[in-house]
């Protein structure tokens, strides 16, 4: 069994497999997830897991590079907003219209799809290097 790091086995090997720029997106329960585009679904029922434990997860795991975050997010989810932004630190973030960022999850290895019904609680995480 897995001694550190996420148990979930598919979330596990997309983060092992992805290499230097290619995006991993975590999701609220509503984010349309393109066709072709893999989806790893968390939700067991409406907040279960939230979206900011879940990006906590993966934060502790993918090397990140960049994010891009809606700009409605910060309009209207604030407290999901700050929690990204707590979460992220160091790490440089665009914003860019929900529009636009739903156009940009085509480009995803994946799509982790949680139970958070908060509206735009969504991120699109780029990866980086560890060297």
């Amino acid at each position: 069994m897995k001694k550190i790091g996420t148990l979930n086995q598919p979330i596990s090997e997309v983060i092992a497999g992805m290499g230097h720029g290619d995006i991993l997106v975590i999701a609220d329960a509503g984010l349309p997830i393109p066709p072709g585009v893999r989806r790893i679904d968390l939700a067991l029922m409406p907040g279960v897991p939230e979206f900011l434990r879940t990006l906590e997860v993966i934060l502790s795991e993918l090397q990140v590079e960049s994010a891009v975050i809606a700009t409605e997010t910060a309009e209207v989810s604030p407290k999901i907003y700050e929690g990204i932004k707590a979460s992220l630190s160091a790490v440089p973030a665009v914003m860019v219209s929900h529009e636009e960022f739903k156009l940009l999850t085509r480009q995803a290895v994946a799509v982790i799809r949680t139970g958070e019904c908060t509206p735009y609680a969504n991120i699109i995480l780029k990866s980086g290097v560890t060297f």
